[in-house]
């Protein structure tokens, strides 16, 4: 479906043909990334589930019951040729793209540095900043293009782009990268009405973290459980950051556990 674009504007820089926006959220089928898709459903937006496994997309999108509002696109964004499809199917499907919530990511294997095998190292790095850069540069190539002109990037830091765990040497070093990622596409969209923020969680309830509520490596070599808070929690978030008007930007937000050992880590 391909919505024509034309007519006054309202608030948020739409048209009466455009009213219902439409994001992409990768990495979708499981965890913050399906919390925030059914989320963004939910408040009326349309909704591009990318991710690796088709099942688990198709899962996400029986959680809303207005499919007709999503695409299950089926995307490994580490495949150039894959991201630049995905954007083409969700631009073709649904007139634009005005947002990009940019989850996928891979923790990797925890080992000190000189353990770690480099094939390891190249796969967190491959996921979690090349394929964050080949999703950006893909919308940020849309949100260009487009009239009306614009959109909004939201990046999924960690605290790890601030703090490390105890060895997550490629986790870390790909997290504190996104940070200069969205910086750059901050400065970069300005001519463009691009804005881009990011969002850095910690201890989601997921599969991802699911080590949190068995007990964790600390800085000073103890392990630990740590609690975790609902990804429901980061979805309410991204959808504020979402739902801005594109002259307003959350450059930077944390929501983690309250109790968790952040502040002060180490």
């Amino acid at each position: 479906m391909t919505t024509e674009i034309n007519g006054p504007l309202n608030e948020r820089g739409e048209t009466a043909a455009n009213a219902t926006r439409t994001a992409v959220v990768t990495g979708a089928g499981s965890g913050i990334g399906r919390a925030v898709a059914v989320a963004l459903a939910r408040a009326g937006w349309s909704v591009a589930l990318a991710g690796r496994r088709p099942e688990a997309l198709r899962a996400t999108a029986q959680l809303v019951t207005a499919d007709d509002r999503l695409a299950v696109l089926p995307t490994d964004v580490t495949d150039e040729s894959a991201v630049t499809a995905l954007f083409e199917d969700t631009a073709a499907r649904f007139g634009r793209v005005d947002l990009l919530f940019n989850n996928a990511g891979s923790f990797g294997p925890a080992a000190p540095p000189d353990e770690l095998d480099y094939a390891d190292w190249r796969s967190v790095v491959e996921v979690n900043l090349n394929g964050a850069f080949l999703c950006a540069r893909a919308a940020f190539a849309a949100m260009r293009a487009q009239d009306p002109r614009g959109g909004r990037i939201i990046n999924n830091g960690s605290l790890s782009a601030h703090t490390p765990r105890p060895h997550s040497i490629a986790y870390t070093t790909t997290k504190h990268a996104v940070t200069g990622l969205t910086k750059s596409l901050s400065l970069d969209g300005r001519p463009y009405g691009i804005a881009c923020g990011q969002i850095d969680i910690g201890n989601a309830a997921t599969e991802m973290t699911a080590r949190m509520r068995t007990g964790i490596r600390q800085a000073d070599g103890s392990t630990a459980v740590e609690p975790v808070m609902n990804a429901d929690d980061v979805a309410r978030t991204v959808l504020h950051m979402a739902d801005l008007p594109l002259e307003a930007n959350v450059q930077f937000a944390t929501v983690m556990a309250t109790t968790m050992p952040y502040v002060g880590r180490g």
